[in-house]
């Protein structure tokens, strides 16, 4: 799998159960949310106008993706919900692997750039350094209708949050034959 298949198959409306573990607290928080993801073309103007943002020339990149979401936190009774666009930027030198663009970060938000990588299995793996913090994230398809989030988070020299997200697919535009194959060879595999 590509990472535009990968795109491409995450594109729908996604039910998702995350349970965060804080580290510091010895306490666990469950959260939920409604997830929307669009698949953006690479000359899309929101793509083009990120690019710009991070002086990447747009024909650099391969594709995008808005996402929103609206959800709810165990702890607190503040609504979470937002949107940003993220744009993927391969390297040349390296199939499979690139710069992620982010309008809005996932644990800061502010704009932030990090790195992705494709791996063998088909799992992507996201790696992003803030000014305070650092976080990988790893989302695999356990079948096209059900993707797993792992990620870490840490901060002030040790890991502060560990969190396992399920997210199950509620609707969505048909992903391609192709992205769709892709994600049922790599799940036969792992099998």
């Amino acid at each position: 799998m590509n990472i535009e298949e990968f795109f491409e198959l995450s594109a729908g409306k996604w039910f998702s159960h995350r349970t965060s573990h804080h580290l510091a607290f010895k306490q666990a928080e469950d959260g939920k949310s409604d997830i929307v993801i669009e698949t953006l073309a690479a000359d899309h103007p929101e793509v083009v106008k990120l690019c710009e943002q991070y002086e990447v020339h747009p024909s650099a990149a391969s594709c995008g993706a808005r996402v929103t979401w609206k959800g709810t936190m165990e702890w607190d009774e503040e609504k979470h919900e937002g949107s940003t666009v993220l744009v993927t930027v391969p390297d040349a030198d390296k199939p499979g692997e690139g710069k992620l663009l982010r309008e809005m970060g996932y644990a800061e938000k502010a704009p932030v750039a990090g790195t992705y990588k494709i791996g063998e299995d088909g799992a992507l793996t996201l790696i992003t350094e803030y000014e305070t913090m650092w976080s990988e994230e790893r989302l695999w398809f356990a079948s096209p209708n059900l993707r797993m989030r792992v990620s870490v988070l840490k901060r002030f020299g040790g890991f502060s949050m560990a969190s396992f997200t399920s997210e199950i697919r509620m609707g969505s535009t048909p992903a391609s034959t192709k992205a769709t194959e892709a994600a049922n060879a790599v799940q036969a595999t792992a099998g």
